[in-house]
């Protein structure tokens, strides 16, 4: 379920608490749990909205939209296409109610230092992303982000030779386990990164 910036950061100030989609089936389960840009994000409720028609301004307001006509227009039925990720993709409308739950638990992670087994098991999750068709990567993109850091994501996909999208799912992985921070702007190594790569180091001595 997309989650967007600004809504994410209204749940967690507690100004949206529920949210509206166009489904063929419930997409999200109720103690779920998603990560949004502003922390955690869960799944208190889901239910069928069996007629649309009587929703109300308030709706729309909890929803963190400016009005019901909004609301509406976002749950008017649409052609259906295998890509579309919008709230109009099925023939049933759901309430999802949500609250927030708690910080992205990356950021406690990317803070905290690793003993030496913990550095162990980042070389081995690390060694199995690098075991790919295209040969070991996750070094090199640590050690060039260590050595730009904030650089423009386009100027470091150039810099490195390789295309962007592809680039950044590659640094959301090494994000997951707390070695990366992302910016506004680019990328930086988190402490945990930058231990580990110091440990790397001290491993090729």
């Amino acid at each position: 379920m997309l989650i967007s910036k600004p809504v994410a950061e209204a749940i967690r100030a507690g100004r949206v608490t529920q949210a509206f989609r166009r489904w063929d089936a419930p997409r999200v389960k109720v103690g779920g749990l998603q990560l949004t840009p502003a922390g955690l994000v869960r799944f208190d409720g889901v239910s069928r909205v069996r007629d649309p028609d009587r929703l109300t301004e308030a709706d729309a307001r909890r929803a963190g939209l400016k009005d019901l006509a909004t609301l509406q227009k976002f749950l008017t039925p649409r052609e259906r296409q295998p890509s579309a990720r919008g709230g109009r993709g099925g023939d049933t409308v759901y309430r999802i109610r949500l609250s927030w739950a708690g910080e992205d638990p990356r950021i406690a992670l990317r803070e905290s230092l690793p003993d030496d087994e913990s550095m162990r098991d980042i070389a081995t999750r690390l060694g199995r992303l690098d075991a790919r068709a295209t040969g070991p990567w996750t070094r090199e993109i640590l050690e060039w982000i260590r050595e730009n850091p904030r650089v423009v994501s386009k100027e470091l996909a150039a810099l490195r030779g390789v295309e962007l999208l592809p680039m950044k799912v590659d640094i959301r992985k090494l994000k997951a386990l707390g070695l990366t921070i992302s910016h506004d702007v680019g990328y930086e190594l988190s402490p945990r990164g930058t231990a580990y790569l110091d440990w790397l180091g001290r491993a090729d001595d």
